[in-house]
Formats: C-alpha cells, sequence, structure tokens
C-alpha cells in the first residue's frame, strides 16, 4: 500500500529541493544538459509504454499518442539542448550618459524550486513539458500529475524517478489532498494547467506567499468561417483538430462555429461527408478517436447535451454509451445562447454552429464573450485575415488551420484574461522559470561631483541634460550658455 503524502512530506520535500537548489545543484550548464538527456532517453526508449498509458486513461489512438505528446516534446528537448547555450548567455544592454563609464546585461537566474500542475487531456505533453522549461532555467522541480490519468501519473513517476536526478527532480502523485499540501509550501513559482476554476483556487493560495503564477487555461475558442474559403480543406482541418484532438478534450480545441446562415447548410453538409469519411457510419466504432476520459465528464456532457432546447438543435451525431464512455461527433445548429453548451468550456467533441446574417456580427460575438485561449478564421480574403488577427483579443490566432501554433516553439503559447496569464515552449519556457535579473558594471573612473551636496543651480541644470540625454544641453551648461 502507497505511503499516505502528509503535511510533514510537503514540508520535507520543500527542504531537500531548497536545499539542492542552494547547493548549486541545479545552476550549472553540465547539469541542465545532462537532465535534458535523460528526459530524451525516456522519449527514445520508453514510446510503447507511453502510447499504452495514454490508451488505458483516455483511449488514445497510437498515431494521436505518438505524433502529437512524444514527437512534440522529442522536439521540445532538442531545441533546449540546441540553444541552451545561447539562453543562458547573458543579454548586452544599453548604457546611457547617467551611467557613464559603465557597462550593463540582463542575465537570466533560476527561480529557484517550482512547482508544475499538470493537466490530464495530454497528460505526457503538459507534464514534461514545463518540466522541460524549468530545468533549463535551472529549478529543482516538483511535477503534480494528474490524478484522472491514473496510468499515465504512474509512469511519469516511474520513469522521472529511474532516470532524473531526484534530489532536484521529483513527482508527488495523488488528487485534491495532495495538491493542497503542496500549495501550502512557499514555491517561487507554480505553473498550472488546467480549469478556470481550479486556477482560481491556485491563484489564491500563490497569493499567500505572493508567488507568481502560470495558468494554462482554456475557454470558448472561436471558429469563424467564411463563404470565400476552401470548404473541403477547411471542414477536414477544423474536424482533425476538434475530434482528432482527444476527441475534443483540448484546451486549444474548436468550441463553436461562427458562419452565416446563407454558408451553414453548406458547412454542415461538407462536415458530415468528411465526418463519415474520417471515422464511418459508426463513429461510436471508430478506433481512431479517444473516449471520454471518467463518468464524471461523460455525465457533465450528457447533462449539456441533453439541456432543453438543446436536444433538438443536433443536426449529426448524438449517440452516446455510457458503458464505453463514448460519444459520437455531434453538430448542433443555432443553439440558444444562453444554454449551457454556450456558457462553459465543452472540453468535448460536441460542437455548436451559430449563423450570421452576415460574418460582420462575428466580432461582436466574440468580444461579447471572456477572451478565448484560441481564435480561428478559414477564409481566402486578406483584408478579413488582417483585422481578425489585429482586432480579435484571444491567446494566440490562426488563419485557416486548427491548433497547428501549439507546434511553433517560436510562438509563444498562453492565454489572455480567463484563458490564462503567462506563456511557453521553446524560449518561452525558458524565461517562464526565470528571473531576468539586471546587472550594471561602473567603473570608479570619472566620478563626477555634481551628484553630490551641496547641491547649486549649475549641478541642477547638468544632471537634468544628462538624465534626458541632452548633449547640446550639456555642451551648453559646461560652457557657460545656459
Amino acid at each position: 500500500m502507497a505511503k499516505v503524502f502528509e503535511a510533514a512530506d510537503a514540508t520535507n520535500l520543500m527542504t531537500e529541493l531548497r536545499r539542492s537548489f542552494d547547493a548549486g545543484v541545479t545552476r550549472g550548464y553540465e547539469w541542465r544538459v545532462s537532465q535534458l538527456k535523460k528526459l530524451l532517453v525516456i522519449c527514445d526508449n520508453h514510446e510503447p509504454e507511453i502510447v499504452s498509458a495514454l490508451h488505458d486513461d483516455l483511449g488514445k489512438p497510437e498515431l494521436e499518442s505518438s505524433v502529437y505528446e512524444v514527437a512534440l516534446l522529442r522536439n521540445s528537448i532538442k531545441l533546449a539542448l540546441k540553444q541552451l547555450k545561447n539562453w543562458m548567455a547573458p543579454d548586452k544592454a544599453k548604457t546611457s550618459l547617467t551611467t557613464f563609464p559603465a557597462s550593463a546585461e540582463i542575465v537570466s537566474e533560476p527561480l529557484g524550486v517550482v512547482l508544475v500542475i499538470s493537466a490530464w487531456n495530454y497528460p505526457f505533453l503538459l507534464s514534461i513539458d514545463p518540466v522541460i522549461g524549468a530545468i533549463s532555467a535551472g529549478n529543482a522541480v516538483v511535477l503534480k500529475p494528474s490524478e484522472l490519468a491514473p496510468s499515465s501519473s504512474s509512469l511519469l513517476a516511474k520513469l522521472l524517478e529511474q532516470y532524473l536526478d531526484p534530489s532536484a527532480v521529483r513527482v508527488v502523485e495523488g488528487a485534491v489532498t495532495e495538491t493542497t499540501l503542496l500549495l501550502e509550501q512557499k514555491w517561487d513559482k507554480i505553473f498550472y494547467t488546467g480549469s478556470s476554476r481550479i486556477g482560481r483556487i491556485i491563484m489564491m493560495a500563490a497569493a499567500k506567499h505572493l508567488t507568481p503564477v502560470v495558468l494554462e487555461l482554456g475557454g470558448k475558442s472561436p471558429v469563424v468561417i467564411d463563404s470565400d474559403t476552401n470548404l473541403k480543406i477547411t471542414v477536414k482541418r477544423i474536424i482533425a483538430g476538434k475530434w482528432g484532438c482527444n476527441n475534443g478534450q483540448a484546451c486549444i480545441s474548436p468550441d463553436y462555429i461562427l458562419t452565416t446562415k446563407e454558408y451553414a447548410p453548406k458547412v454542415i453538409d461538407a462536415m458530415k461527408q468528411e465526418l463519415e469519411a474520417f471515422y464511418g457510419k459508426n463513429p461510436m466504432e471508430s478506433k481512431d478517436m479517444s473516449r471520454i476520459v471518467n463518468s464524471n465528464h461523460f455525465d457533465r456532457l450528457s447533462k449539456i447535451l441533453e439541456e432543453k432546447e438543446v436536444s433538438d438543435k443536433i443536426v449529426y451525431g448524438g449517440q452516446k454509451n455510457r458503458d464505453n464512455l463514448k460519444i459520437a461527433p455531434t453538430i448542433l445548429l443555432d443553439v440558444p445562447l444562453d444554454s449551457l453548451i454556450m456558457s462553459e468550456e465543452i472540453f468535448g467533441p460536441l460542437l455548436p454552429i451559430l449563423t450570421l446574417n452576415n460574418l460582420e456580427e462575428c466580432f461582436d460575438v466574440i468580444r461579447s464573450r471572456p477572451k478565448p485561449l484560441a481564435a480561428y478564421l478559414f477564409t481566402q480574403n486578406q483584408k478579413l485575415k488582417e483585422r481578425f488577427a489585429m482586432t480579435v483579443s484571444a491567446g494566440g490566432i490562426v488563419v485557416n488551420d486548427i491548433a497547428v501554433h501549439l507546434s511553433l516553439p517560436t510562438l509563444p503559447f498562453g492565454g489572455v484574461g480567463e484563458s490564462g496569464m503567462g506563456s511557453y515552449h521553446g524560449k518561452f519556457s525558458f524565461d517562464a522559470f526565470s528571473h531576468k535579473k539586471a546587472v550594471l558594471y561602473k567603473s570608479f573612473i570619472g566620478d563626477a561631483a555634481i551628484r553630490y551636496p551641496p547641491y547649486s543651480r549649475g549641478k541642477l541644470r547638468l544632471l537634468k541634460a544628462l538624465v534626458n540625454s541632452n548633449l547640446v544641453e550639456v555642451f551648453k551648461v559646461l560652457l557657460g550658455l545656459s
């Protein structure tokens, strides 16, 4: 029987990791590289076990597990290994007349001991990707995987204990009790991926210690479809980004579609045709689609679907099987705006389509709701692309595809407003777990008497000119012309 994690365990864990960090264990380039290489070994040597755990927890197809979790992690690690020296190097900063003669730089220093609380829907990617950033930046780190993906959590704990330095990297499994005990500790940063409801709890706990947080949340990510689009490709990409990404159980999954009343029938017909091509006439039997994570989420989705004035809006799908935790891809047309399906993040295989008199109305609909983690537009109209990118506020914008920005390490990934705060991926992960420390090196040469008392009008004029970097005025003062 596993030992119960208690308050003393949380305190001792923090004490041990703090001791390692203070001793400089994690600061050196060699340590960081060694840990990253071991993470790469985990990806290379244990992919079959990872795929199996993901199938146990979510019924994920092998392709989704291998490509969207393991391959993306492998790329993240390789990028960190390749760029780490550059990331760690101080950035030169300009100086001014005020500090002359001097040099300045910005030093990236590790924050200390950090906590990563990950999600169940992509349990390996969303656990290890932030850990890559924490290790790259030179921190000691505790990972708390989601208890809703127990096979993945257990495997993560086993592999990280087997491969990584236990003096600086730990995994704590468990649920609410364990997370609560961890949150009582004073961390140097907390990185949380999950729901906005739990995000608020994390933030309240962090506030007690003035601990900074990164919150990777979610929201209702809209998809706007213009009639000036390649409809066949548009629909394929929406299906791949909705049902082909963990059966809609993804934070950047399309949550609802906005299109015109005139164009909606064409969209629905095309979507029905491609869904059948992808998943067959009986999608409930498809091996290419994940299942709902557990019975609680199944019941939540069923409640959304069975709500009065929603169930009769189904135009495709709607089949459910609680025993197998399967819900078929379901399309709904013009559900009420105050219904549950339009009030909360769906996080499942249901996709409502809202129709507009004209596409211009999409901006008001999106603006009237909390800022989403992602917003998508399908169009060939260049002016519409530019306006959408400039005026829609979201964590990220993708034009003519779904979710692919997630795989680009040169782009920050994160939310805005209720969809989260802070970002990561690539160097943004390194920066998320670093403090940008200002360092100024001043010479003893050229010490100026004007900064010291007794003060005079002449000193005042000269100091104002120096602070304003006004060379002309400096010379005027020095020459007695001002």
